[in-house]
């Protein structure tokens, strides 16, 4: 059994900060890349930002000098910290994980967490 679980959204001010967890428990096996996702009301879920075991980044264009991904491997965590945010960052931001599990290390699953919403008042 493997849970995903994103804390740290709210809602905030144009041009402040939040910063969002999210980390990965239960029987696992190795993490490969962790990431997060946005969703905005009436639009589709779309990429954020992706760090791969190994340390590679991907960002969305708009996101690029404002948000910064990272993991901490030892406690199967990734984090966004988001500055400058802008009203159109306001979603339900959520993240995953590509896990291989102790049963089945020969797979990898992404799991998905539950979803973080995100406010950011103009």
């Amino acid at each position: 059994q493997v849970q995903v679980v994103e804390s740290g959204g709210g809602l905030v001010q144009a041009g402040g900060t939040l910063r969002l967890s999210c980390a990965a428990s239960g029987s696992i096996f190795s993490i490969n890349a962790m990431g997060w996702y946005r969703q905005a009301p009436g639009k589709q879920r779309e990429l954020v930002a992706v760090v791969a075991s190994g340390g590679r980044l991907n960002y969305a264009d708009s996101v690029k000098g404002r948000f910064t991904i990272s993991r901490d491997n030892a406690k199967n965590t990734v984090y966004l910290q988001m500055n400058s945010l802008k009203p159109e960052d306001t979603a339900d931001y959520y993240c995953n994980a590509d896990i291989r599990t102790k049963s089945w290390s020969d797979v990898q699953y992404r799991y998905w967490g539950q979803g973080t919403q995100v406010t950011v008042s103009s």
